[in-house]
């Protein structure tokens, strides 16, 4: 398939993807403006009169990874305009980058939808001076036209799975082209490089994984702290849930808790189960799975105006087995609050979701077996005695309930954790330099034509 062939189903395929957008905007909540301007490349306020460096993140968890990288931008006093697909991506950033924003250093903007006419407006009214995808991002008439525009386009911090590479093959021509067009590809592993330079690549690299460089916010790792030291039990803090998962490990917390109770153990007195669905849709879904399987449980919502205090927060978890994390931008906090960590994702056929997250914290992790979206850092952080895997949710929270009876485990796999991610660290450094590069050779060019 070319592109005039791709433009062609896009174009005739239109309603039905709008809509398609409209009923994933309705079952996610949140401003997603699906029909507004901006997703057709229109605008009603004028663009920044600096070039700005154009930085795409779809969604919460490419919004997460880039945060280094934008903010290493801003210390540099460039203006960045920030692009998602997704209200959970943008209303992250909007918290990450507030002061920022204010500042009108950072725009944020929705990517227009992949027709020929809002890309062009889009390119056009901003007029960046590159463009970074983060991840896995690429769009063919957006890459085509910042190539003809002469606006460099990266790829960064790219992972690029089995899978990625069979669909893009299939596509043909179209992706083939799209990949070669990157300026630059600074991919995650060497696998996901070789996988990207058979999709069509030329200029690839590995740089590493950017999510290594989120440094834990101090203050939510000491909020998180706090809650620990003030807590009279331990925290298991179940991460990231995603389709299928809450019921699952739903069921097995209450089976744990039978368990405890058939031994004369009531297991709520010595441990607070944290339950944290990936997505804020399925926040009122994991509330009616736990009201149902009669687990007494807290909402985080209940007592999250303001920052709260530690002994405040306590007492509204006073009587229950699970603390449902039903909040946004806290992570950090929950982990930090926690002695052990079961990142979700895994436990289905959904490819995981960040463990490096926790272990920058110094979390004990246990993942499940399908961990293809962090396919090497999950083996990696296995190799380095920082996580531990787990066949299924059961299994995965009787083996946490072990190591919490286990401190000089859960100290070893902690230390070993901080450690990996700090060896890692350096991705946002070595893009930078890329990125330096790129944009010396357009003043150069620019200078030249003057």
């Amino acid at each position: 398939m070319n592109r005039f062939a791709y433009t062609a189903g896009v174009t005739l395929l239109a309603p039905a993807l709008l809509i398609w957008m409209g009923l994933r905007a309705r079952r996610a909540g949140g401003q997603w403006e699906v029909m507004s301007g901006p997703r057709f490349g229109r605008y009603a306020k004028a663009a920044p009169q600096r070039q700005p460096v154009w930085i795409h993140a779809v969604s919460l968890g490419e919004t997460r990874a880039a945060q280094p990288l934008v903010q290493a931008l801003l210390d540099e006093g460039r203006v960045v305009l920030l692009t998602h697909m997704t209200a959970t991506g943008r209303a992250e950033a909007a918290r990450m980058f507030a002061r920022a924003i204010a500042d009108g250093l950072l725009v944020q903007e929705w990517l227009p939808y992949d027709f020929p006419g809002g890309v062009q407006r889009f390119l056009a009214h901003y007029k960046p001076r590159l463009g970074v995808m983060i991840e896995r991002e690429i769009w063919p008439n957006i890459i085509a036209t910042a190539r003809r525009m002469g606006i460099p386009m990266v790829l960064a911090s790219a992972r690029f799975s089995d899978n990625a590479l069979r669909q893009s093959l299939r596509a043909g021509r179209v992706m083939r082209e799209a990949y070669e067009s990157l300026h630059a590809v600074y991919a995650q592993t060497l696998q996901d490089a070789q996988r990207l330079e058979q999709a069509g690549a030329v200029a690839v690299r590995v740089s590493g994984n950017f999510k290594f460089d989120v440094s834990p916010p101090p203050d939510e790792v000491a909020r998180g702290k706090a809650f620990a030291t003030a807590l009279p039990r331990k925290m298991l803090t179940i991460a990231s849930t995603r389709e299928g998962e809450d019921e699952l490990f739903i069921n097995a917390i209450a089976q744990q808790l039978k368990r405890g109770a058939a031994l004369g153990n009531q297991l709520a007195d010595e441990v607070l189960f944290c339950l944290i669905p990936r997505h804020p849709q399925r926040f009122d879904e994991a509330a009616a799975l736990l009201a149902k399987a009669g687990i007494p449980f807290v909402r985080r919502s209940q007592f999250a105006s303001g920052d709260g205090t530690a002994s405040r927060n306590i007492k509204a978890c006073a009587t229950a087995a699970v603390l449902l994390g039903d909040s946004i931008g806290e992570m950090t906090r929950y982990y930090a609050a926690s002695q052990v960590a079961i990142v979700a994702g895994s436990f289905a056929p959904l490819g995981g979701q960040n463990l490096i997250e926790a272990c920058a914290v110094g979390l004990p992790v246990i993942v499940g077996p399908h961990t293809r979206n962090f396919e090497q850092a999950a083996a990696d952080a296995i190799q380095e005695g920082a996580a531990l895997r787990a066949p299924d949710p059961d299994s995965a929270v009787q083996l946490a309930l072990q190591l919490l009876d286990d401190p000089q485990r859960l100290g070893r796999m902690g230390e070993a954790g901080a450690y990996w991610v700090k060896q890692h660290a350096g991705a946002v450094a070595r893009v930078l330099i890329g990125l330096h590069k790129l944009m010396a050779r357009q003043e150069e060019q620019q200078q030249h034509m003057t």
